[in-house]
């Protein structure tokens, strides 16, 4: 570090290179399949291959990637934030805050909006590692024809071993993702720069009078040609959900200096490779590069599609994650692979069952090509919801005057559903598939929120109240025994804790110190540790029972034991000794009831989702030796 270099400068440094390595995987990775989408000549819709129509499709993808990315994401979405964080979860609790203050059914649409769009973003995760690792591995058929063969089986060992590495965590590998993508964009950036030199004149497309022309002189072309250059924009939800990690102003130096004209060169050297040779549409990304350095593209875009696959399955770990923290879905087993990056976490459920539908996607599909149209459906579907609730929560915040804001949002708006609606038209070629994966998971997150939601109401009557139960208690205390010791009953809201109703009434007994704990999780992201705890005697003081509420953010793991450790003896009424301490958990029993609450297909989702629900006792971090699990059954 030289004497004229601030240590600010430094961190800002490292925190750009982060980004490099993790964001914009997915996005910079894109170059490698787009153009060769487009001129598919065996897309249902051909775009045939002409002057006219190559200078069209590449001011269309430039000025499609300007107006998405740097003007909509970069330039707009990335302000609106949650304390911090990004991403379509932040802007569902930046909603929901507004619906407990006053509930209306646009809310409630606009909500159930952003769940679709987490559920899509779902099965993008799904796509994006298949998708990018065989456009990748597909590269080998310019060094030698004779192994397309072995395209597919390559490509399913790479995704087999990225995802048996998930459990180790990306803090180490993750280090060295900055360096290699620069690597990458520098590469393709070079790489275009050769092609661009020989026709020069392609730079022409970069006014968005050809991208206007081929949209309005050639619309029955462009419309359909749209539905393959989205496929330019993949990664633009990774921009703003990695936002609480990087920072927006990284993450915005990272695209405008090195990403954005990285891949635009990419793309025009490309289209500048087809001018010259219309026989270079099957693989013109790999075909601008020597022959003598094709196989060394070859690897490098390996590596660089295997940090876009890892960028959207840690990505796709978050959202379960958040999913899982608003009441979304059932608490699932995270752990936590990084003590110095914030967020990096690891869910064994999701990574498995993502695993097995990468390979079957892989397996089915065989080709990019062929995944493409699906592709598209999945990220036009997600950029369109963020938009919409982004313009929303941008009315309600900003000063900005609303004719200019209306416009703004209305014009981008406009360019999502014309790409949306192209997508559309592939609906039988494919785009069917992230609709039905998407409207799955839909269907389970709105289920388990609704299942949750009875199921709290029918506890509440059993449980009642805790202060009533403590001052029956109070009232009678010769019909309880007293032995020492203290029991910690974990508990939702203001009711008695199953299981020290349970020990009252069946054993009739207590221990002599006695706490109630409440674990909420806020809807924002991390919560101060002086704001961690409060604490409540109930209204008597000196019966050795006490409740206490824990706060958590939704990107947290909740600790009870190290949080509990926080309190002094006074505001417990007696010192408590969590060493030997026991806690006690009530664990429900689902049974399928008569009301008609809610269908009864539903029912027996809501039931068999319950399934996978993570152990209370590992959630929670508590002692299993010291964990007392009672049991009672509740219907739906």
């Amino acid at each position: 570090m030289t004497s004229s270099t601030k240590p600010s400068d430094v961190v800002r440094l490292a925190a750009v290179v982060g980004a490099l390595g993790v964001v914009f995987g997915d996005i910079g990775t894109s170059p490698i399949y787009t153009l060769q989408t487009v001129f598919n000549p065996d897309d249902p819709h051909p775009v045939p291959v002409s002057t006219d129509n190559l200078y069209g499709v590449l001011s269309l993808i430039f000025w499609s990637v300007t107006l998405v990315i740097t003007v909509t994401y970069v330039g707009l979405v990335m302000r609106v934030d949650n304390h911090g964080e990004g991403g379509i979860m932040a802007l569902i609790t930046l909603l929901r805050k507004w619906s407990m203050k006053s509930r209306t059914r646009l809310l409630t649409v606009l909500a159930a909006l952003g769940i679709f769009g987490a559920s899509l973003f779902l099965g993008d995760s799904m796509i994006t590692p298949a998708i990018s690792v065989l456009s990748a591995v597909e590269g080998l058929k310019t060094v030698d024809a004779s192994l397309a063969d072995l395209v597919v089986p390559i490509t399913a060992v790479i995704i087999l071993m990225l995802f048996l590495v998930q459990r180790f965590g990306t803090a180490v590998v993750g280090r060295a993702f900055g360096p290699v993508m620069i690597v990458w964009f520098v590469t393709i950036g070079g790489l275009g720069i050769s092609g661009i030199v020989h026709e020069p004149g392609v730079l022409r497309a970069l006014l968005p009078t050809y991208a206007v022309g081929f949209l309005f002189g050639h619309f029955h072309l462009a419309f359909f040609a749209l539905a393959a250059v989205v496929l330019s924009v993949t990664g633009a939800e990774a921009l703003y959900a990695d936002m609480g990690h990087f920072g927006r102003k990284p993450i915005s130096v990272g695209w405008l200096f090195l990403v954005y004209p990285a891949c635009t060169l990419s793309y025009f050297g490309q289209g500048a490779l087809i001018l010259h040779d219309t026989g270079n549409i099957s693989a013109p990304f790999f075909l601008l590069a020597p022959d003598w350095a094709r196989i060394l593209l070859v690897l490098l875009a390996t590596a660089a599609t295997v940090i876009a696959a890892q960028a959207v399955i840690t990505g796709a770990f978050s959202v379960a994650s958040q999913a899982g923290q608003l009441g979304y879905l059932p608490r699932l087993r995270i752990l936590h692979t990084s003590h110095e990056t914030h967020g990096q976490v690891y869910v064994p459920f999701m990574n498995w069952l993502l695993l097995v539908a990468v390979l079957t996607l892989v397996f089915a599909f065989e080709s990019s090509a062929a995944l493409a149209y699906a592709y598209g459906m999945a990220v036009t579907g997600t950029i369109t919801i963020v938009t919409i609730l982004f313009g929303y929560i941008a009315y309600k915040t900003w000063r900005m005057p609303k004719v200019l804001l209306f416009a703004i949002v209305g014009v981008l708006l406009a360019l999502d559903l014309l790409f949306l609606g192209a997508n559309m038209t592939k609906l039988v070629h494919g785009a069917w598939l992230p609709i039905v994966i998407a409207l799955s998971a839909f269907t389970v997150m709105t289920t388990w929120q609704r299942g949750r939601e009875l199921v709290t109401a029918r506890r509440q009557a059993k449980e009642g109240q805790l202060t009533d139960f403590v001052a029956d208690l109070a009232e009678k205390p010769e019909r309880v025994g007293v032995v020492d010791g203290t029991a910690i009953f974990l508990n939702r809201g203001n009711e008695t804790p199953l299981a020290f109703r349970a020990n009252v009434e069946h054993n009739h007994v207590r221990h002599r110190q006695v706490v109630v704990v409440e674990v909420v999780t806020a809807i924002v992201p991390r919560i101060a540790p002086a704001d961690r705890l409060s604490v409540n005697d109930l209204g008597l003081a000196r019966d050795g029972i006490s409740r206490v509420t824990l706060k958590f953010g939704y990107t947290e793991t909740p600790d009870v034991p190290a949080a509990l450790a926080m309190l002094t003896p006074e505001q417990t009424e007696g010192e408590i000794d969590l060493d030997a301490a026991t806690y006690f958990l009530s664990k429900i029993e689902l049974v399928a009831g008569r009301t008609p609450d809610m269908p009864k297909w539903r029912k027996r989702l809501f039931i068999a989702t319950s399934h996978i629900t993570a152990d209370a006792a590992d959630h929670f971090s508590l002692p299993r030796d010291r964990t007392v699990i009672m049991g009672s059954h509740v219907e739906v």
